[in-house]
């Protein structure tokens, strides 16, 4: 293990999980913070509700590169306190407007703080574990990261339900001590770490080599028709669940349980791919994501069948074997010097996911109804196989040279 490694990931672990902590606790809380009002989504709220929140992921989107580019070259633990210290700023800026304007605005700035603290941790995370080791500790921190999101949701929907909605600013604030202890357990970790060698500068041709390479575009990719789903899911989840009658307490309940799985499943999937390959590990796991599909598909249409909740159940385990894997092949095919910029593709494909879920859902609900979210899903799982089959065959491909550029 690299020196300074330990204190690295203790670092990136307890900073992403205090973090994804106050992002799930706010998220589930924001549509009815828009809207003044905590059960139910009417008419043109739905259009509003997600225009506002896209501009989180539009704003990661357009900066999440130049965020990797900068973690590249001034170092991981920089940019991600200086994500953290921005995001707390915002998060106490927002409990004190309800102008969807404005909430807009901070979501987009957000987003921007968002993607900068996401690509620093993958790049640390790379740097601090070994090729034979590397899904380990990717599975770490993706279980760290999800369950972070998870409880955060969790807590969010039992205070939504709880809590007058006059009282939901404190919700921000409350995600603002979480940004703080976030930020002051990782600079104490960080204090006495030194990264490795960084570049002098930065270019197009690094962007290009750091990204745009066939092999890193077909692990990447996979993530975007991922996000699709979840990006639809994560902002009406809340309010849709209070509106067909399904008490938040016991959405909060159900979401921790999937949470203390995550925790479970995460490093283990981890552990097999570095024993057995990325390849087999991301096998099963589209397998399982198309396995979730297929059963929501048919709950649909024939009703919660105890086998159909069985099935659907099994494939959601055997999905959650897709992220470990599919990040420690990422960082291996990334060069240590541009390794920010590589892993910021990652935070690239999830925020359009999430936008274009957003509104092609949205779209298609509106047009067609059940219809249309038949096709919406259908279409993801198509892209889904189709991508994973392109890595298949690309992974059969000789791997890039070694990158040359100039460090300090």
């Amino acid at each position: 293990m690299p020196e300074g490694a330990p204190q690295l990931l203790r670092a990136v672990f307890g900073a992403t999980f205090f973090v994804r902590f106050a992002f799930g606790l706010t998220v589930s809380v924001f549509a009815a913070y828009l809207e003044g009002h905590s059960t139910g989504l009417v008419g043109g709220e739905v259009g509003l509700v997600g225009l506002v929140t896209a501009a989180s992921p539009i704003g990661e989107l357009s900066t999440v590169l130049l965020s990797g580019m900068h973690a590249d070259r001034f170092g991981r633990g920089p940019v991600l306190l200086s994500g953290t210290v921005a995001a707390l700023v915002l998060f106490l800026a927002l409990s004190f407007t309800r102008v969807p304007s404005w909430l807009g605005v901070g979501n987009l700035l957000f987003g921007v703080a968002s993607g900068a603290i996401l690509a620093a941790s993958l790049a640390a995370v790379g740097d601090a574990s070994e090729r034979t080791e590397r899904g380990w500790e990717m599975g770490r921190f993706d279980a760290v990261n999800l369950l972070g999101w998870v409880l955060g949701f969790a807590v969010g929907f039992a205070l939504l339900g709880t809590l007058p909605n006059a009282d939901l600013p404190w919700v921000f604030r409350f995600g603002a001590v979480l940004l703080a202890a976030g930020f002051l357990f990782a600079r104490y970790e960080l204090r006495s770490v030194r990264e490795a060698p960084r570049l002098t500068s930065v270019s197009l041709g690094l962007l290009k080599e750091a990204v745009l390479r066939r092999e890193v575009l077909f692990v990447t990719l996979p993530w975007f028709t991922i996000y699709l789903l979840l990006g639809a899911g994560f902002v009406y989840l809340g309010s849709a669940a209070s509106g067909v009658g399904v008490p938040p307490t016991e959405l909060a309940a159900i979401i921790g349980g999937g949470g203390l799985l995550l925790l479970l499943t995460q490093p283990s999937y981890g552990r097999l791919a570095d024993r057995f390959g990325r390849l087999r590990l991301m096998l099963v796991g589209t397998a399982g994501f198309l396995g979730v599909l297929t059963s929501v598909g048919l709950i649909a249409q024939y009703g919660a069948q105890p086998w159909l909740l069985g099935a659907a159940g099994v494939s959601a385990v055997a999905a959650l074997a897709y992220g470990p894997a599919a990040l420690a092949q990422l960082t291996d095919l990334s060069h240590r010097i541009t390794r920010g910029t590589t892993m910021a593709l990652y935070s690239l494909v999830v925020s359009a996911g999430m936008i274009v879920g957003l509104a092609g859902s949205a779209t298609l609900f509106s047009a067609w109804g059940v219809r249309g979210i038949d096709l919406f899903l259908g279409a993801v799982g198509v892209s889904l196989a189709a991508l994973t089959l392109g890595w298949v065959i690309e992974s059969r491909r000789p791997s890039a040279p070694p990158l040359r550029t100039p460090v300090q």
